[in-house]
C-alpha cells in the first residue's frame, strides 16, 4: 500500500493507495466525523479487483487543517481535499461514510469531476444531530464519545477491539475537529437536490443504524434517478469496519453490474 500526499489549496492531504490487479474504476473512500482513512482498513480488500484509496480529510489523521467555519464551509474545504486525491489517483468511483457520504452528495453536485458511481454508507440527504450530542461535544466531550459508542449507533456488536479503536481514532481527531464536523453534518440539508445525481448511486446502510436509519437511505435509493439500496446485516452505522466482508460484497456486486 502507497502512502502519499498532494498539495493543494495552501494545505497538504494525506491518502493511502493500492492498485489492483483488476482494470476497475479507482475507489476514493471518505471518511465520516472524528474518523480518519483507518476506518477503511477492510476495504482495501477490493483492490483485487479495483483499486482503492482513502483520505484523511482536513484537520484529521495526517492531513494538514484548514480554517474554515462550522457548516457549508468546511464541507466545501473537505470537498477540495477529495477533489484534490481523486484528480491525483483518478478516482471515479467516490464511498462515502456519514460526513463523508455528506461530502461525496455535495461534489457530485457542485464540482465537475467525472464520476462512474457513488456508494453513499451510513448517510443522508439530511444529517441532522442530535442536540444533547451537539452540547457533548462542545461541553463533555467523553460523554459524546462515549454516547456514540452507545447500542447500535456507531457498532451494533460489542467487540472491544472495534470500539476501542474507534474510541482512540475520534480522541486522536480531537474535540475541536470532531465538533467541527458534526455541526457540518447538522446544517447539511440537500433532499431538495439529489434528484439531480444522476450517476448510479448505491445507499448502503448497516441494518441496525440509529445514527443514520434505513428510512435515510430509503430516501437516497428512491429519490435518485439510478439509485438502489442494500443492506449490511448485524451492522450498524460503522458497517465497512463492523462488517468488512458483506460491505465490500455488497460494493463489488454493484459495482460489477453497474460500473465495470
Amino acid at each position: 500500500m502507497e502512502t502519499a500526499s498532494v498539495d493543494h489549496h495552501g494545505r497538504e492531504t494525506a491518502y493511502r493507495h493500492r492498485d489492483a490487479e483488476g482494470e476497475g474504476p479507482t475507489l476514493l473512500c471518505v471518511h465520516g466525523s472524528g474518523g480518519a482513512h483507518g476506518v477503511w482498513r477492510g476495504q482495501f480488500r477490493l483492490a483485487s479487483d479495483y483499486p482503492v484509496a482513502a483520505l484523511d480529510l482536513s484537520g484529521h489523521g495526517d492531513s494538514d487543517d484548514v480554517d474554515a467555519d462550522a457548516g457549508y464551509e468546511t464541507l466545501s474545504a473537505y470537498v477540495d481535499d477529495v477533489v484534490a486525491v481523486a484528480e491525483e489517483t483518478d478516482a471515479s468511483v467516490l464511498v462515502g461514510n456519514s460526513l463523508g457520504g455528506a461530502v461525496a452528495l455535495t461534489l457530485a453536485l457542485e464540482r465537475d469531476l467525472d464520476l462512474d458511481a457513488l456508494v453513499l454508507a451510513g448517510t443522508g440527504a439530511k444529517l441532522a444531530v442530535l442536540s444533547d450530542l451537539l452540547d457533548w461535544l462542545e461541553n463533555d466531550f467523553d460523554r459524546a464519545v462515549s454516547f456514540l459508542h452507545g447500542e447500535d449507533k456507531l457498532f451494533h456488536t460489542d467487540d472491544e477491539r472495534l470500539v476501542e479503536g474507534s474510541k482512540e481514532a475520534m480522541y486522536d481527531a480531537g474535540q475541536a475537529v470532531t465538533r467541527r464536523d458534526f455541526l457540518s453534518c447538522h446544517t447539511f440539508d440537500v433532499r431538495d437536490e439529489v434528484s439531480e445525481i444522476s450517476v448510479p448511486t448505491l445507499a448502503l446502510v448497516g441494518e441496525y443504524d440509529r445514527l443514520t436509519p434505513p428510512s435515510y437511505h430509503e430516501y437516497l435509493a428512491e429519490t435518485m434517478p439510478d439509485g438502489e439500496l442494500g443492506t449490511v446485516e448485524d451492522a450498524a452505522h460503522l458497517a465497512m469496519l463492523e462488517r468488512p466482508g458483506a460491505f465490500n460484497e455488497a460494493v463489488k456486486t454493484f459495482l460489477d453490474h453497474r460500473v465495470a
